[in-house]
């Protein structure tokens, strides 16, 4: 197995036995060169840069490092002998704030946000090289994919941000009302999507989620109760970023044989208790708040 990555968020772990890593931008020549040399029958493309905010404040930045990599891996893929390519695109993102949930695939894309254009682009530059090359493809629209060895010093990720700052004796942050909802879906019921999805044959998009909708506030304030109490800050919501997401199921079940199995809670405690764990093992020290967000109790 051949696992392209440029390291920005590195999850600390060692790769299995048999992975060869090679650290460079996955759209890029020298991971062109190393595709054509490992020959692959199938890519799975889960490389990303940023989330909602980053894309807004620089969308051309966002095209170039995002969108232009992903096109980049496609033809480089369909060039090395590639016949099957999995991409990871957003649920949530590419379908906006549709009058009914859970979102279907039969809906059409109305993307809010630059980073939901630039998932959207993705899936039709996948679909042009179906045809152009010959290959199945199949993109992939993730729910809010949480768990362990999430980076949470980032932009993206309500769950390991929080996990993070909880880790650090910093109280959460919740941007706006935090009524706004997500459809959150655990990474392993995620990595099997994934896999039923390179074994398919199916080419076209299909919804990972589990058809439910919850509020960010409740998942932050889950958290903080399993960490065992504490204060919750309050900032503006955040420009671009929908405001219900849940996403119909029932073409991943006919498609991929595919459904959700982890309860959200029991998702939420085993990435709370890995975040501890990582934490221990880091000597983590307390951080004073940050001063510029609202403080308010946890209720």
């Amino acid at each position: 197995m051949l696992v392209v990555d440029d390291l920005s968020h590195p999850c600390g772990a060692p790769s299995p036995p048999g992975v060869e890593v090679l650290v460079a931008d996955c759209g890029g020549p020298e991971a062109a060169q190393a595709l054509r040399d490992f020959a692959p029958t199938a890519v799975l493309h889960l490389a990303a840069r940023g989330g909602v905010a980053r894309a807004l404040r620089d969308p051309a930045a966002h095209v170039r490092a995002g969108v232009a990599a992903t096109v980049g891996l496609y033809e480089a893929a369909c060039a090395a002998g590639a016949r099957r390519i999995v991409s990871a695109s957003s649920g949530g993102a590419v379908y906006g704030d549709p009058a009914r949930l859970p979102a279907h695939e039969g809906l059409a894309p109305r993307p809010r946000s630059a980073y939901g254009a630039g998932k959207l682009a993705e899936e039709g530059f996948l679909g042009a090289a179906r045809r152009r090359h010959g290959v199945t493809g199949l993109s992939l629209r993730y729910g809010n994919v949480f768990g362990p060895r999430q980076d949470g010093t980032g932009e993206a990720g309500v769950v390991a941000i929080t996990c993070h700052r909880l880790r650090e004796g910093r109280p959460p942050v919740v941007y706006g009302s935090g009524e706004q909802t997500r459809d959150f879906v655990f990474v392993l019921d995620v990595a099997a999507a994934n896999l039923a999805a390179l074994a398919s044959a199916r080419s076209g998009f299909v919804n990972v989620g589990t058809g439910e909708q919850t509020s960010v506030r409740l998942v932050v304030e889950t958290l903080v109760r399993q960490a065992g109490g504490g204060g919750v800050e309050f900032a503006p919501a955040r420009a671009g970023e929908v405001a219900r997401v849940s996403l119909d199921g029932d073409r991943a079940g006919r498609w991929l044989g595919w459904r959700a199995r982890t309860r959200l809670e029991d998702g939420l405690q085993t990435t709370a208790a890995w975040f501890g764990a990582a934490g221990s093992a880091l000597g983590v020290r307390e951080r004073e708040p940050d001063d510029h967000l609202e403080r308010r109790p946890h209720r």
